[in-house]
């Protein structure tokens, strides 16, 4: 069984026509159509890209993203305190730690560890401030 060797990006064409006459951008309906398109938008990224090159990338790239979005389980929601307590292990932090990075008591600090007591509006601007995220990461 003849095998089909793995595109690279040396070997693939510069324009927009040649592209698609290599991998015709389609709906994807399957693994196959997925894996095939995958392997072209992989070949492509990460390279100093023409402009036709850039645009078919960014074709396959919906392409993908779209199928992804249909067939792909949705990821659970996370409530706002196993974040915290996650972001705090991954930091080797502790309450005392969430304490001074919120501005307030060890106490509260660890009763909201706890779930006891809930993040305020100017805990999670701190928080976001300190690890660099967005603030929906701590809002249910």
């Amino acid at each position: 069984m003849k095998t089909k060797p793995k595109l690279s990006f040396s070997n693939l064409p510069t324009t927009f026509d040649g592209l698609i006459k290599l991998h015709p951008p389609r709906p994807i309906h399957d693994e196959i159509g997925y894996k095939n398109t995958v392997e072209m938008v992989d070949a492509l990224a990460g390279h100093k890209l023409n402009r036709d090159q850039d645009d078919y990338l960014l074709l396959l790239s919906g392409l993908v993203e779209r199928h992804e979005a249909n067939t792909l389980p949705k990821a659970p929601k996370v409530s706002g305190v196993k974040m915290l307590l996650y972001i705090l292990e991954e930091n080797r932090l502790h309450g005392d730690d969430l304490a001074k990075i919120i501005g307030v008591d060890r106490s509260v600090a660890y009763r909201i560890m706890k779930g006891e007591r809930s993040l305020t509006t100017s805990h999670i601007k701190a928080l976001c401030s300190r690890f660099g995220l967005r603030a929906d990461v701590f809002i249910e």
